[in-house]
């Protein structure tokens, strides 16, 4: 599976953030094996932040006309879809939900909660709490990582079962393989994928490399 793609151009719908020396410096200390988990929580954090910031440009905006103390005027731009809510697909997932209230102002959140059948190795849909009234929204589908695609695509079909349209979702993940790149644009091509780095390979069990290691382990101390 981790060469299926090799060689392969990636996907327009993919947004990756901006590689400068910043993003690099935290990318290096989270991928540290020796950085200690206050540190990774902290840096996580951090390029979280610049993560949802870039995600969020990415929405559609409309021009807005305001007028400064100076009684002037001054043409910018506001957001200009119906709602937005996050959905973060658990455990990793929710590990970005502070980031994204720090940036988003009475954002709804939903959770979504995909394990992997250790006899079949296929997903499966343990639990899911959806806003209400989701259907006319751009919603946030977050996942620390995304290696194979799988989870996410289970969790893009839920919402499009609860009548979210392909168009108006975001996957955001700090780090993804590029196979968890092409398939989850294969399946869905409306779908917007943003992201601070693609890793082009898989070891047998699936996981990035070199990616973080197990990222909700680090982050919660259950290594």
């Amino acid at each position: 599976m981790s060469h299926i793609h090799n060689g392969q151009p990636l996907p327009s719908t993919l947004n990756v953030l901006e590689s400068t020396k910043q993003v690099q410096g935290i990318h290096t200390i989270l991928r540290n094996r020796e950085t200690p988990r206050d540190d990774f929580v902290f840096f996580s954090k951090r390029l979280m932040r610049l993560l949802f910031e870039f995600a969020l440009s990415l929405l559609p905006h409309k021009i807005h006309v305001v007028e400064t103390p100076q009684e002037t005027q001054y043409e910018g731009r506001k957001f200009s879809g119906t709602g937005l809510c996050g959905m973060s697909i658990l455990r990793a997932g929710e590990t970005m939900e502070p980031a994204l209230f720090s940036v988003t102002k009475d954002i709804r959140l939903g959770k979504i909660l995909i394990q992997t059948n250790a006899a079949t190795e296929e997903p499966e849909l343990h639990y899911i709490r959806v806003p209400r009234k989701i259907s006319e929204d751009h919603v946030i589908l977050m996942d620390a990582t995304v290696a194979t695609g799988a989870a996410a695509m289970m969790a893009i079909r839920v919402l499009l079962d609860h009548d979210v349209k392909e168009e108006n979702i975001l996957l955001v993940s700090l780090l993804m393989a590029d196979t968890g790149v092409h398939s989850v644009a294969y399946a869905f091509p409306k779908v917007q994928i943003v992201t601070t780095a693609v890793d082009h390979q898989l070891n047998d069990r699936y996981h990035i490399l070199p990616g973080f290691g197990n990222f909700g382990d680090r982050y919660f101390g259950t290594e």
